[in-house]
């Protein structure tokens, strides 16, 4: 048969659309052809391709015509990802493999000029595309690919470690194939397993910041309701080691929540098995720009938000930020997701992160401290607080002040908590939160904010009474009734009271903009 048809997948964002391999062989001065949008790593597969065969002690049809097709072909192909289902449609279409054998599998790796397979991105979405999709095909990838995505475990994987791999198992029944290669065993697929898991390291401890006992609270109740923070102070104060300290609060992730930030990781190309079921700590310099921050490329590739998915964003001298990459995190912060679009590409990626920031009162950072005299004179210090504009700041949650404290008297203060015990009141507050509503407080909208956010009647008119003399808006005023919520989540009440709602408010007084 000189016609051969496969399966693989492309990527185009957290979706792996299905590509159809056709590969040709006629008659004709000898050619090797692609055809499909293919891009350049995909092209140069001809050189790999059939290096790889010739190493492997294949026959490679020197004298024939040879056109690869990539369908459908408006759909941009990247990586050497279709390096395996050339090799074999050629082989196939040469009739030294049975092409109804390879009807039953979807292939994906990359060759190296000896046969082995190298690792591909996007495993794991490319098993939940074959998943969603229903199609009763089985993956064979590469090591590390395929143990990426044997994560799903319904998902039928198999590894190949070599070219010869694949080959033995979907050969001819008459086909006389080569002798193993020597120091290696005889060929064939087999199963993937996920790697095993690993013990996590024990984190930053909450107990190793004395003082700041205002902070603290707020650490928890952020941990505790999902919320976003923004801690202001100077120089030394504590605010890192804050931040840092925030994901060792937060309970594990669900399975979904831990796929989905999997999946994103592995169509970045970062897939690690150790941070597997880990709430992750994405921390870039402030000198990121937009498209780091957001995702962008063409194709489109997540940004340091959608990696933080699950997780912790933490924006570090946080006016220092281009202006255009903060406005762009202002729709994220809303909605949980991102769309990036271009002229003939757009991709949807999660953007369910935890926003944790620090910024200096000022630029030499001292603006309000009893400690050292602030340089800065009044509308420098307006100038530099206003680079963060209302909007964003209206979109986080809490605000609060992480003062100066003297070193002796730093040093006579006892440990506070340590962070298993904070952590076990976030899980009960965030079980509350579950049993009630099924999400956390921050995601509250809507309806769904009236029914289950609403305070006391006496809470209700102190909150109205401080939103008319402050001037917020209507999403700074929701933004403190989640708070409430969560306040009294911790507390164990039934509904935010007016104790409640003035802790919520001091937590907006800082720089709130609404």
């Amino acid at each position: 048969m000189s016609l051969a048809i496969l399966h693989s997948r492309a990527l185009r964002g957290l979706d792996a659309p299905v590509v159809t391999v056709e590969v040709h062989l006629a008659n004709g001065l000898p050619y090797f052809g692609l055809v499909g949008l293919a891009d350049t790593e995909v092209k140069e597969a001809r050189e790999r391709v059939r290096a790889a065969l010739v190493n492997s002690g294949l026959a490679f049809p020197h004298d024939k015509r040879i056109t690869v097709s990539l369908a459908p072909a408006d759909l941009p192909k990247d990586s050497g990802r279709f390096d395996l289902p050339i090799a074999l449609g050629i082989l196939a279409a040469s009739g030294q493999l049975e092409p109804a054998r390879l009807a039953a599998h979807e292939f994906a790796g990359e060759l190296s000029l000896g046969g082995e397979l190298r690792p591909v991105r996007g495993a794991l979405v490319m098993a939940l595309a074959l998943q969603r999709d229903g199609v009763p095909r089985r993956l064979v990838l590469p090591p590390g690919s395929a143990e990426e995505a044997a994560r799903l475990d319904d998902g039928p994987v198999w590894r190949a470690d070599h070219l010869l791999d694949v080959v033995a198992a979907v050969a001819r029944a008459e086909a006389t194939l080569p002798p193993p290669l020597p120091g290696r065993r005889a060929p064939g697929l087999r199963p993937a397993e996920p790697a095993p898991a690993v013990a996590a390291p024990p984190g930053p401890d909450l107990r190793e910041v004395r003082g700041q006992a205002g902070a603290r609270r707020a650490l928890e109740v952020a941990a505790a309701g999902g919320h976003s923070l923004l801690l202001v102070g100077p120089p030394g104060t504590g605010k890192s080691m804050l931040a840092q300290r925030l994901p060792g609060l937060l309970p594990p992730p669900s399975r979904e929540e831990a796929l989905a930030s999997a999946a994103v990781w592995s169509l970045a190309g970062r897939f690690d098995p150790a941070q597997w079921g880990r709430r992750v700590l994405r921390a870039p310099h402030h000198g990121a720009s937009a498209p780091a921050l957001v995702g962008g490329g063409s194709p489109p590739r997540p940004g340091e938000i959608s990696l933080a998915h699950a997780g912790v964003l933490f924006l570090d001298e946080l006016p220092e930020f281009p202006r255009a990459a903060l406005e762009a995190l202002r729709e994220p912060l809303e909605s949980g997701r991102v769309t990036i679009s271009r002229a003939l590409h757009q991709a949807e990626f999660p953007a369910r992160f935890q926003l944790v920031a620090a910024m200096n009162p000022c630029p030499c950072g001292h603006h309000g401290s009893p400690l050292r005299a602030c340089r800065c004179p009044p509308d420098r210090v307006q100038r530099y607080q206003g680079r963060l504009s209302g909007p964003l700041l209206d979109r986080i949650d809490l605000q609060v002040e992480v003062p100066a404290i003297e070193a002796v008297v730093l040093a006579g203060l006892p440990a506070g908590e340590d962070s298993a015990t904070v952590a076990a009141r976030v899980a009960t507050a965030r079980q509350r939160q579950q049993a009630r509503q099924g999400a956390p407080n921050a995601t509250l909208e809507g309806g769904a904010l009236d029914r289950h956010a609403a305070p006391t009647p006496d809470a209700q008119r102190f909150l109205q009474a401080a939103a008319g003399r402050l001037g917020w808006s209507a999403r700074g005023y929701h933004r403190v009734l989640r708070i409430a919520r969560t306040v009294a989540d911790l507390a164990g009440a039934p509904a935010a009271d007016v104790a409640h709602v003035a802790e919520a408010i001091q937590y907006r007084r800082v720089l709130a903009a609404g």
